[in-house]
C-alpha cells in the first residue's frame, strides 16, 4: 500500500486527510482516529553491515513520544502554542470551506522540493510526522563553517558524495573496504537574491593542499589531524580519520569560499531518491556498455532509478575520455534531470511521492551539526526553492593535466581561468544571464562609465585608506603618479570610517576625470558616487578615492568578472544533455 493509503480506511479519499489550519493558513496532513491507522514507522535500525561505521549523533527531540509497536493509533498532531484545538477530519466529503490555490497547495506539500537534489527530499518533509528527525544523522562542523546559512545572505552548501560501500548491494562496487573518500564534491552557491545559483564540481583527482583539521572524536574530545601537501582532493575525507569538516576547510583554502553547511550522501542516496520519484529521464547520445559500473544503455532517452541510476552516475570508462572529468559531466547531467523531475507536476502533486521522497531524503543524508533537524532543512529548502532551474549553472573547476606526470592520472588548477571562477562565486556573480541583474548593471554602467575621459594628467584626486591594508594609499599614489601619469594626486591619510567597498566621489563637472580614474583603477559603475568635490593641498577642487576592504593592491582591478571565462564548461539544469 502506498503512502496515500497507508493506515486509512478504503472509503476515505487521501485528499481528505489534508486539512486547512485556520491559524496558519496552511494545509496539514491529519490522520484522524475515525479510521483504522497503523503506527508511524519507527526510525531505521542500523544494518549489520553498518556496524563498523563511526558513531554519528542523531537528532533527538526531548520528550517526544516514540512509536512502540506496529498498529498503535497515531495521536492527533500537536497544535501550535496558543492555538485553539481543532476538530479532526471526519467522513468523506468533509472539506474546508476555503481552499488554497493549487499553486499554494503544491508549495506546502513540497516545502523545499524545488531545492537542490538531497535538500529537496529533506526540505519537502517539514509537514511530515516528526519521526523524520530521527532519520537524520549529523556530525560536527568543527568550526569550519560560517555557522550556518542565513536567509538574508548568499548561501554556500558543500555537497559530498562518498565512495563508502555500506548498504545493501553496494559491496559489489569497486573497493569494498574504502574508508569513504570525497568521491563527488559540489560547492553549491545560491545568490543573495535567490535569482541564480552555481554548482561547482571539484575533481576528486585535483592536486591540492589539505590543511590541519581539528576533528571531534567519538568521546567528544578534539584531535588535530595533520595536513598534507600536494595530494588528491578526495583524501580530504576519510583519510587518517578526516571528517566532512576537513573537506570543508580544504574547499575554503582552495576557493576562498567558506561553506555555510555540508551534506554527505553515500551510494544509497542515488538509489533511494530516484526510486522515490519514480525514476529520472536521461539522454544517451550513443550506446553505453561499462562493465565496471554495470551500466548498459542503448542510444536514446531512458528512465533510470535504483541500481541503474547508481551505475549511471558511476560510469566513466564509457563516456568522454574515460576519466573522472567525463564522469563529472555525466553526474551534472543526472542532477539536472533529477531537478527537473522534482519540479515536475508528476512529483509535486503526488502526496505519496512526496512522503516517499521525505523518507528517502532524510535517510540518505548526513549533515553538519548546524543543519540537524527537519525545521532547519525546511528553512534551507524553502530558500533554495525560490530558484529557477534555468538559472542554476553546473560547471567544473578549470583544470589541466598534471605536468609532473608522464602517465596522466591527476590534474592541477588552470591558473589562467580558475581564479576568475572562484572570484565570481565570492562576489556573487551569476554564470547565467539573469535579465534583471543585467538591466541593473547596464543602467549603472551606462550612467557613470560611458562618456569622454579626461587625460590622466588632468585628474585631481585625494586618496584615503578606508579599510585596506596599511600603506595602500601611499602604494596607490606611487602607482598612479609613476606608472599612470596621474601627477595631481595626493595621499590624504585614513578615512574617518572603514568601507567594505572602494568608492570614488566626484562633483558633476568632474565626471570626465572620474571616468578616467575608474578606467585606470578598474572601478565598476556602482563604485562611482556622484557627490561633491573637496579641496586639495593646492586649493583646487579634487575627487575623493577611498580604498575599501575589497582593495587588493595598486593596479589590481576592482571590478568582479561579469561572465565566465572563455572555454569554461557549463550547463544549466533546465536543459536535457545527452551523455556521449
Amino acid at each position: 500500500m502506498d503512502a496515500q493509503g497507508r493506515g486509512r480506511a478504503d472509503d476515505i479519499d487521501p485528499a481528505d486527510q489534508w486539512v486547512l489550519n485556520p491559524n496558519t493558513g496552511e494545509y496539514e496532513l491529519r490522520l484522524g482516529p475515525s479510521a483504522p491507522q497503523s503506527g508511524v514507522p519507527a526510525p531505521r535500525k542500523p544494518r549489520s553491515s553498518e556496524a563498523a561505521r563511526p558513531a554519528r549523533s542523531r537528532t533527538e527531540t526531548p520528550g517526544r513520544p516514540r512509536p512502540e509497536t506496529p498498529g498503535r493509533a497515531v495521536p492527533p498532531p500537536r497544535r501550535r502554542r496558543g492555538a485553539p484545538e481543532e476538530p479532526l477530519p471526519g467522513r468523506r466529503g468533509r472539506r474546508p470551506a476555503k481552499k488554497a490555490s493549487k499553486g499554494r497547495k503544491v508549495l506546502l506539500w513540497t516545502g523545499g522540493a524545488m531545492a537542490f537534489v538531497l535538500v529537496a527530499g529533506a526540505g519537502a518533509a517539514y509537514f511530515y510526522i516528526e519521526h523524520l528527525n530521527d532519520n537524520i544523522a549529523s556530525v560536527s562542523d568543527d568550526g569550519a563553517s560560517t555557522g550556518g546559512f542565513s536567509k538574508d545572505k548568499a548561501i554556500n552548501i558543500l555537497l559530498i558524495g562518498t565512495d563508502k560501500r555500506t548498504g545493501k548491494g553496494n559491496e559489489k562496487y569497486g573497493d569494498a573496504g574504502s574508508v569513504g573518500h570525497a568521491d563527488t564534491t559540489i560547492l553549491l552557491h545560491v545568490s543573495k537574491d535567490r535569482s541564480n545559483a552555481t554548482a561547482l564540481s571539484i575533481p576528486r583527482d585535483l592536486i591540492t593542499d589539505v590543511p590541519d583539521c581539528p576533528t571531534t572524536q567519538e568521546d567528544g574530545t578534539q584531535k588535530i589531524i595533520p595536513g598534507t601537501q600536494q595530494v588528491r582532493f578526495n583524501t580530504s575525507l576519510g583519510q587518517d580519520g578526516r571528517t566532512p569538516s576537513c573537506t570543508m576547510r580544504t574547499v575554503t583554502e582552495l576557493t576562498g569560499v567558506k561553506p555555510d553547511n555540508f551534506m554527505v550522501a553515500d551510494f544509497n542516496a542515488v538509489k533511494t531518491l530516484t526510486s522515490a520519484v519514480g525514476g529520472v529521464e536521461v539522454c544517451v547520445g550513443k550506446d553505453l556498455d561499462d562493465p565496471d559500473s554495470h551500466l548498459k544503455l542503448s542510444k536514446g532517452m531512458h528512465t533510470i532509478e535504483g541500481e541503474q541510476a547508481l551505475a549511471f552516475v558511476r560510469t566513466r570508462h564509457a563516456v568522454g575520455f574515460g576519466g573522472d572529468l567525463s564522469r563529472i559531466g555525466l553526474q551534472q547531467q543526472f542532477l539536472s534531470a533529477l531537478m527537473r523531475k522534482l519540479k515536475s507536476n508528476d512529483t509535486l502533486t503526488s502526496p505519496s511521492k512526496m512522503l516517499d521522497l521525505a523518507e528517502a531524503g532524510t535517510k540518505a543524508l548526513t549533515v553538519d551539526s548546524q543543519l540537524d533537524s527537519i525545521g532547519k532543512l525546511k528553512d534551507l529548502g524553502l530558500e533554495l526553492g525560490k530558484l529557477n532551474t534555468e538559472n542554476l549553472t553546473f560547471t567544473t573547476i578549470p583544470v589541466i593535466d598534471n605536468p609532473t606526470e608522464k602517465v596522466k592520472a591527476t590534474v592541477v588548477l588552470n591558473e589562467s581561468t580558475a581564479p576568475q571562477v572562484f572570484d565570481m562565486i565570492r562576489n556573487d556573480v551569476s554564470f547565467t544571464a539573469v535579465k534583471e541583474r543585467k538591466k541593473k548593471e547596464a543602467a549603472a554602467v551606462a550612467a557613470r562609465l560611458k562618456g569622454t575621459k579626461a587625460p590622466a594628467s588632468e585628474v585631481r584626486v585625494r586618496i584615503l585608506n578606508g579599510g585596506a591594508v596599511a600603506g595602500s594609499a601611499q602604494e596607490t599614489l606611487s602607482w598612479l603618479q609613476n606608472e599612470e601619469g596621474v601627477t595631481k594626486s595626493e595621499n590624504a591619510g585614513n578615512a574617518p570610517a572603514p568601507l567594505a567597498k572602494t568608492t570614488l566621489e566626484y562633483a558633476p563637472d568632474q565626471a570626465d576625470q572620474a571616468r578616467r580614474l575608474a578606467d585606470l583603477m578598474g572601478l565598476s559603475g556602482s563604485a562611482m558616487k556622484p557627490g561633491e568635490s573637496v579641496t586639495n593641498d593646492q586649493g583646487l577642487p579634487a575627487m575623493t578615492l577611498t580604498l575599501g576592504k575589497d582593495f587588493e593592491g595598486a593596479g589590481v582591478s576592482l571590478t568582479a568578472p561579469t561572465k565566465a571565462p572563455e572555454g569554461v564548461q557549463k550547463s544549466t539544469a533546465d536543459k536535457v544533455e545527452c551523455a556521449k
